[in-house]
């Protein structure tokens, strides 16, 4: 049995598993038991599965204590970053250490997340539309370009993001239209796509359609990156606004300071439990004691 827990980050849900447990399959391991029909289930959970497995190195000798995070996602890929998971993954490592600051190593770099009871703060890096580094098959930035019917503004945010503005993202029919630009031959990597819309203030409303998860998620933590940054773009925002961004599964905030770009999320943890680690993806509850 895999010892393991559940976490979300405004709905964009995650299993953690500490690296120790050894799963020998990670891939195999994070495509069964994120299935949304057949996956991990339990009584304290909205739904069935996650949009993906972290599995955390902790080492708490560092002052600051310290991760290593591998992202799995339900495809079995390994995604470099993502905000929602890196959260998620500094409240499980908080919960074991009792400190409210954490490292983060992961394929995108290191990263520094502060805990505040449920609301975490996390460095994302720089985003840019720069052609080489998102990566686009271009010789020049993709800034609203269309494919398949939306504008769109290619972005990195730890990863490819395609980024449209849109009249009403609830209009945007994710499913016809996210595997499009998700496989579009400008991303040689794919990308997820974000359909959003500017509710004024500096605020924005918008949905995911997300790559490696294949479906829409209720939140992004690089989709919110991803539309700020190609808001400034655009100039629909400015360099150092604090801006909300609304998804629906809840709040975002990114905010622009000297180091580039945080975001701030709220965790909760759903439960703790056991699942088979190459049978069935039964779980059962057991005692939330990390």
């Amino acid at each position: 049995m895999v010892q393991l827990a559940k976490y979300h980050g405004t709905g964009n849900e995650f299993f953690i598993v500490d690296a120790d447990e050894g799963v020998a399959d990670r891939r195999g391991f994070a495509r069964r038991v994120c299935d949304r029909d057949t996956g991990v289930d339990h009584p304290d959970a909205a739904r069935v599965g996650a949009d993906g497995v972290c599995f955390l190195a902790l080492e708490d000798s560092f002052a600051p204590p310290r991760i290593v995070m591998t992202l799995v996602q339900p495809d079995g890929s390994i995604a470099p970053m993502c905000g929602n998971a890196a959260a998620c993954a500094a409240t499980w490592a908080a919960n074991r250490t009792g400190a409210t600051e954490i490292m983060i190593d992961t394929q995108s770099g290191t990263r520094e997340a502060t805990v505040d009871g449920d609301t975490v703060t996390v460095e994302m890096g720089t985003p840019t539309c720069a052609p080489a580094a998102v990566p686009v098959d271009s010789t020049g930035p993709i800034i609203e370009e269309e494919i398949a019917g939306l504008d769109i503004t290619a972005v990195k945010a730890d990863i490819p993001h395609a980024v449209a503005f849109v009249d009403d993202p609830d209009a945007v029919d994710l499913d016809d239209v996210g595997p499009v630009v998700r496989n579009h031959d400008l991303f040689p990597r794919g990308a997820n796509l974000t359909v959003a819309t500017e509710t004024g203030d500096g605020a924005f409303e918008q949905r995911t359609y997300k790559h490696g998860v294949e479906d829409e998620i209720n939140s992004c933590g690089t989709g919110a990156v991803a539309v700020v940054a190609a808001a400034r773009e655009l100039d629909l925002v400015a360099d150092d606004e604090s801006t909300t961004v609304e998804y629906p599964g809840g709040t975002l905030t990114v905010r622009r300071d000297a180091r580039g770009v945080e975001l701030e999320s709220t965790i909760d943890r759903v439960f703790t439990g056991e699942a088979f680690a190459e049978e069935s993806p039964s779980v059962r509850p057991a005692a939330a004691d990390d």
